[in-house]
């Protein structure tokens, strides 16, 4: 009764063929009770046809809407593998043959016995992957210390180029723009946003006489004083990270002594009814404007806050802070999520569609993070109960891939299959909270979708197969990934990834003065911008990656969401 059809794959030189039992439908099954009416079963083959023993074979099975489960098998010597009694349901095929970093991934059905389905045989081919864009293919060579240490290089040099443009055509201001030749300031007096936020990139990656020049002209230069209304989020990850982060790197205490000072005038923003800050505020007079905010500016402090408070030993830039993200958590819906927008003043949602992008994001980061870096139990205990709605109502399982869509908050329903540039920050949490799986998936499909372009756009629907919105401003988070990955996993691939998007980026974005943005992935027209966070993230993360592992003790940082490394020293 049982009907196997075959799965194609093809890789540089081999073919694995690999046969399941199935049925032609492949919509999603509603819950159903547990019935085993079938069995899974397969043989994994070279191109001749030959029979691949020990492959690995695993099988993710979502027999109901909350149960999924995952077995693991291998090819015996005659390179078949079987997983009988199969349960009615939604699966997912692997098969990987050792040692060429490539994964054969099929979705297929396993009906109820009452739904009526024919028995013919059904062959699907999966499209050929190229050896880099799906990292296919043995990838010895990027095993090889030399080898990297001329990709870091590289990067060191492409980088340098970038910042040598911000220092010839926009020195002593925000941001270069790369095009026109000259300078951006987000407000009406600069505040050395690329200074301080690339000092410690400087640092890194061994650029001693230039990190202390850097550092020179910001303690002599950078003065918060000034009749400017800022906004809070910004201003803390780049400016107030970029301070302590640079202080614990160099030893500069006026560095320290700039970051309390910032400290001291962002904390009139707190004080609402709520505890949850308000957006702007004024750095010379305290006053504060934006009741509306959202998770992401109102959560993503307590890497900076906390720090300051360590580094100080007052504790109120911590408690304040704190009470923030907690005022966030407090406000999660029934089913465990959080919404867009928020009122500070009223704690009402404004905007209830949740999601891991733009408005949200950093917010689940802080607070695993804050457990990581300060040993919170509160915000670890914030974190097991958010994690698993997340997963639950935004997790979205295709044909392509894990991917991560939008939701009601209330009522856990699907409101869009998008996806971005932004949420490529995902798998690097996922890996930080230690599920390799998810994190490895979705990783997966933040590749994809960068290579449906060349490069990846801001938001993907990756139901339609559509960009949605086409620019890329030179984001980090898809590299950010894949460092964290390639530590936790050793695994070449992800070399092989940041390879790609790395040739890809310069091929697009390079200009004569430094790097531009692009106003879109798809005619790849550039953009006059040139934001501080391409030095503090994008660089510093193609460089780590490559970069012998001991030019940062990866498991004795924290980074915080604009690539800042903490350490937390305070507990030696």
């Amino acid at each position: 009764m049982n009907t196997r059809y075959k799965i194609f794959t093809a890789l540089p030189g081999l073919v694995l063929a690999v046969l399941v039992l199935t049925s032609p439908a492949f919509a999603c099954l509603p819950p159903i009770k547990a019935l085993k009416v079938a069995g899974i079963s397969g043989l994994v083959v070279d191109t001749s046809g030959k029979p691949i023993p020990n492959a690995s074979v695993r099988v993710s099975a979502f027999v109901s809407e909350n149960d999924r489960k995952t077995f693991q098998t291998a090819t015996d010597g005659a390179g078949w593998f079987d997983l009988p009694d199969a349960e009615p349901g939604m699966y997912f095929i692997e098969a990987t043959l050792p040692g060429w970093y490539s994964t054969t991934r099929e979705l297929a059905e396993i009906p109820r016995p009452d739904t009526p389905f024919k028995f013919a045989p059904i062959r699907m081919t999966i499209r050929p992957p190229s050896r880099i864009p799906n990292c296919g293919g043995p990838v010895e060579w990027l095993k090889t210390d030399e080898l990297r240490r001329e990709l870091a290089q590289e990067v060191k040099q492409e980088f340098l180029h970038a910042w040598n443009g911000y220092k010839k055509y926009a020195w002593g201001n925000d941001d270069l723009k790369p095009l026109s030749k000259s300078h951006h300031n987000w407000y009406s007096e600069p505040l050395l946003m690329t200074p301080v936020d690339t000092l410690d990139t400087l640092v890194l990656m061994g650029l001693d006489e230039e990190a202390k020049k850097t550092a020179d002209h910001i303690a002599k230069n950078l003065s918060f004083d000034k009749d400017i209304s800022v906004q809070k989020f910004e201003i803390t990850i780049r400016l107030l990270g970029g301070l302590l982060s640079g202080y614990q790197m160099t030893g500069d205490k006026r560095l320290l002594d700039l970051a309390e000072d910032l400290g001291n005038r962002l904390l009139p923003a707190f004080e609402s009814k709520t505890g949850i800050p308000y957006r702007y505020i004024n750095l010379k007079t305290g006053e504060v404007r934006g009741a509306e905010t959202n998770p992401a500016e109102a959560g993503t402090l307590i890497i900076e806050f906390g720090t300051l408070s360590k580094l100080t030993n007052k504790p109120v830039y911590f408690e304040k802070a704190k009470r923030a993200l907690k005022a966030m958590f407090d406000r999660r819906s029934k089913i465990g999520l959080i919404g867009t927008r928020i009122n500070v003043e009223t704690g009402e949602w404004t905007n209830k569609d949740s999601h891991i992008s733009a408005e949200i994001d950093s917010y689940y980061e802080y607070l695993l993070k804050c457990w990581k870096l300060f040993g919170d139990r509160e915000c670890k205990a914030m974190w097991d109960k958010s994690i698993p709605a997340v997963n639950k109502y935004l997790a979205d399982e295709t044909k392509t891939g894990l991917w991560y869509g939008h939701a009601d908050m209330d009522t856990g329903k699907r409101t869009a299959t998008t996806y971005g540039a932004l949420d490529a920050f995902f798998p690097a949490v996922l890996a930080l909270s230690g599920d390799m799986e998810r994190a490895k998936r979705l990783q997966a499909s933040s590749f994809l979708m960068w290579n449906k372009h060349g490069i990846e756009p801001e938001v993907y629907d990756y139901v339609a197969d559509e960009v949605k919105h086409p620019g890329y401003p030179l984001r980090p988070e898809i590299i950010e990934s894949a460092y964290y990955l390639y530590r936790y996993t050793k695994d070449p691939r992800y070399l092989e990834m940041g390879k790609k998007i790395f040739e890809d980026f310069k091929k697009h974005c390079r200009t004569e003065a430094g790097y531009a943005s692009l106003k879109s992935v798809i005619t790849k027209e550039k953009s006059d911008t040139m934001q501080s966070f391409v030095l503090a993230e994008t660089f510093k993360y193609f460089y780590l990656l490559f970069a012998p592992e001991d030019t940062l003790e990866f498991e004795k940082v924290v980074f915080n969401t604009e690539a800042h490394p903490i350490s937390p020293t305070w507990k030696q």
